[in-house]
């Protein structure tokens, strides 16, 4: 075989399969946008700066001990269908909901609306001003979902359905990329890739602060990572190595220097970069922080959402204009162990985000940052003695100073074993879908309907492509 024959096809080839696989997620010298030799952008990026925030669950949060019926017979509804071994002890007291009991500006909707009241559970506590205040409102019974589906269509598998449903892996792929596990690109990397000539330096447009998730890899956006503490340095360059700041040098050179062999260059120059933009962060964010709102640094979410704030502050001196950043919090498969469990998780979620908001109206940055929720799905309706097992759809946060909040967005499910939205097991069939949350908030950041494909390929089986959480 004569491979000199095929070298240039080899080099993209090797181009286009790191980024797929993912290899520039995974340490800090590949934490970078390995593609952006071929920057692509064509979505409006006029209007100043933007950014979206993901906050995932990962377990499949528990929509009922999160958003849960207030009124009278709503609530005891609830106790009756999750009373589980205990009589109705995974339910919150009713009294212990007049503090979070939601007002909204706008009627709810759908089949379950009418008479009923929504709390948020007190461990959001800290969330209800923001509710209050309209910067921040709960999208009702979101889902995978390849098109609308009825009941009777999902009992007769007679529409194309969301692959492998109530997989923690495949689901969190599903919702994060369209695809089971092994997708490599999501939603919020597509976003980033028509936002590439927008910042100047791409390496800066879709930043994580927690682990490495597909939600953030693009076709050539690729993930930058960081820690609670900043850039990720490359071990033994930044000081010295073995007692030796020869021995650091020298490696600098190894890592960094010119090759004949295409993948060793390629993989210098690459790691060349990581080099230069760990310097950029670490310039562009100051040793003091640049507000004064205190973070929970005891907290994961916290020390992450608090990172999130930094970069946004620094955005001039990075060069960004649009930006998507992820965080995530674990400990939501909570079959066990629920009322012990998911309170403290919900603390962390509610105290974070308030304290994220905060951070951001400080900063005069509010109203150019919107975060939300998302999670592996919503769990069953009814409990299974000490917890809840996996469901399907579920209720979640989108909050910013842009968004028109104070009010739920889509519609309201019937609260049913068996009833007319649940598929078996108390599992919520979605009346909203992941797709048209996706493409509500990529109109947001500029992204054209003539380009929304691209972000969500499914996005035309739905009528209702704007969910309106913001205003025209």
């Amino acid at each position: 075989m004569k491979l000199n024959r095929i070298a240039q096809l080899q080099r993209r080839e090797f181009l286009r399969r790191s980024a797929q696989l993912g290899l520039a997620g995974v340490a800090a010298p590949w934490a970078l946008n390995l593609a952006a030799i071929g920057q692509a952008a064509a979505a409006d990026s006029s209007g100043g700066y933007k950014a979206l925030v993901c906050l995932f669950l990962y377990g499949g949060n528990d929509y009922g001990a999160t958003l849960m019926p207030a009124d009278a017979a709503g609530h005891a509804n609830l106790v009756t269908l999750r009373g589980g071994n205990g009589g109705g002890n995974l339910v919150t007291p009713r009294a212990s909901l007049a503090a979070t009991t939601l007002s909204p500006r706008i009627a709810l909707t759908g089949p379950g609306a009418s008479g009923t009241q929504l709390a948020m559970s007190p461990a959001l506590g800290a969330l209800k001003p923001l509710f209050d205040a309209g910067q921040l409102g709960w999208l009702l019974n979101v889902g995978t979902l390849i098109q609308p589906t009825t009941k009777a269509q999902y009992q007769a598998a007679s529409v194309p359905l969301p692959p492998k449903l109530f997989s923690h892996n495949d689901q969190q792929s599903v919702w994060q990329a369209g695809g089971t596990e092994g997708s490599t690109k999501g939603w919020g990397g597509t976003i980033g890739d028509l936002f590439l000539n927008a910042n100047s330096t791409s390496t800066f447009t879709c930043i994580n602060a927690s682990s490495n998730a597909v939600f953030m890899s693009g076709q050539q956006a690729v993930q930058y990572q960081v820690s609670n503490n900043g850039a990720v340095p490359i071990n033994g360059i930044q000081t010295s190595l073995f007692g030796s700041t020869q021995c650091a040098q020298a490696l600098r050179s190894l890592i960094t220097a010119p090759r004949t062999n295409w993948m060793e260059a390629e993989y210098n120059r690459v790691t060349a970069r990581s080099i230069t933009a760990e310097g950029i962060v670490k310039s562009a964010l100051p040793a003091t922080l640049p507000f004064s709102t205190v973070f929970d640094t005891t907290s994961s979410l916290h020390r992450q959402l608090q990172m999130v704030a930094r970069l946004i502050a620094a955005r001039s001196t990075l060069g960004a204009q649009r930006q998507v950043f992820f965080v995530s919090l674990g400990g939501f498969d909570n079959h066990d162990f629920l009322v012990d469990q998911h309170p403290g998780l919900l603390t962390q979620v509610g105290s974070g985000l308030a304290t994220f908001h905060a951070a951001l109206t400080e900063l005069g940055g509010a109203d150019r940052v919107t975060t939300f929720t998302g999670s592996d799905f919503g769990r069953t309706l009814t409990s299974n003695g000490d917890g809840s097992d996996h469901g399907w759809g579920s209720h979640h946060i989108v909050m910013g100073g842009a968004v028109q909040g104070r009010r739920f967005w889509g519609d309201m499910p019937v609260l049913a074993n068996n009833g007319p939205s649940d598929v078996g097991q108390g599992r919520l069939l979605p009346s909203t879908s992941v797709d048209q949350l996706a493409a509500t908030l990529a109109k947001w950041m500029g992204v054209s309907d003539t380009e929304m494909r691209t972000v969500v390929p499914n996005i035309g089986n739905f009528s209702v492509k704007d969910l309106g959480f913001f205003s025209p």
